[in-house]
């Protein structure tokens, strides 16, 4: 990998943790905000493509999404709506 790849994916996982940690609602500044805390980087190039396309979907629909299990998602959109539900799951048990 380039240096210049390196550079551009350290960027890209900042801004995606900028945003999901200033999302404008507390329930998804939390639920995304964590997630993205503790997971980002170790994203590959392609998870975090997925993460940034959740990113752009508004916090009423993500709340459905992530609470209700409501919607209809691409595959990885969900596998990766399951990821983050399994991610808090996992902290609330310990």
């Amino acid at each position: 990998m380039r240096a210049e790849d390196d550079i551009d994916m350290t960027i890209r996982k900042n801004r995606a943790l900028y945003r999901a940690v200033h999302r404008g609602t507390k329930e998804m500044d939390f639920l995304l905000g964590r997630f993205a805390s503790n997971c980002v980087a170790d994203m590959s190039a392609s998870d975090l493509t997925v993460f940034e396309e959740l990113l752009t979907f508004p916090d009423p629909i993500l709340a459905e999404a992530l609470v209700d299990q409501k919607g209809e998602f691409s595959g990885a959109i969900n596998s990766l709506l399951e990821r983050i539900r399994q991610f808090h799951s996992n902290r609330d048990q310990r």
